[in-house]
């Protein structure tokens, strides 16, 4: 399944980026996200590994994060590697009114999940999550630069 949301952020790509390249720090934003614990030694760039306690509704499950792709501050990408396996991607690019953010996603759901059934169930209600969780960002992000 994939799944893409966007948000424009009243801010440069410099700043916004700050706003998530503390990968801990993004339970302050993504409302499905409980708790992040680093797997590995490096805490940021390409390698960086992380278990993600999520919780959508009723549904929780730890999702294993790898960092593939950390081009400061245009991109960050991941690889699920748990329960829910894909790739994920932040997209930052300037626009004359700050700061393009598309979430983008690429999920396989497990037979058990009801695979691609599931998945397909699932599209609208993570849409929805993820675009609250960039209108959570785009105010931290925004209310930091009045500061």
């Amino acid at each position: 399944m994939h799944i893409r949301v966007e948000e424009t952020i009243t801010a440069p790509p410099e700043q916004v980026w700050a706003a998530i390249e503390d990968i801990p720090s993004q339970v302050r934003w993504m409302d499905d996200a409980v708790a992040i614990r680093f797997t590995s030694q490096a805490h940021s760039g390409v390698g960086a590994a992380f278990d993600c306690d999520t919780k959508v509704g009723p549904f929780r499950l730890t999702d294993r994060m790898v960092v593939t792709e950390w081009d400061p501050p245009r991109a960050l990408g991941i690889r699920h590697a748990g329960v829910v396996t894909g790739t994920g991607r932040f997209v930052l690019a300037p626009t004359a009114a700050g700061t393009s953010f598309a979430w983008e996603e690429e999920l396989r759901f497990p037979a058990w999940a009801g695979g691609r059934v599931g998945g397909t169930a699932a599209v609208p209600i993570l849409r929805r999550v993820w675009r609250r969780n960039l209108a959570n960002l785009k105010s931290l992000v925004e209310g930091a630069s009045t500061v």
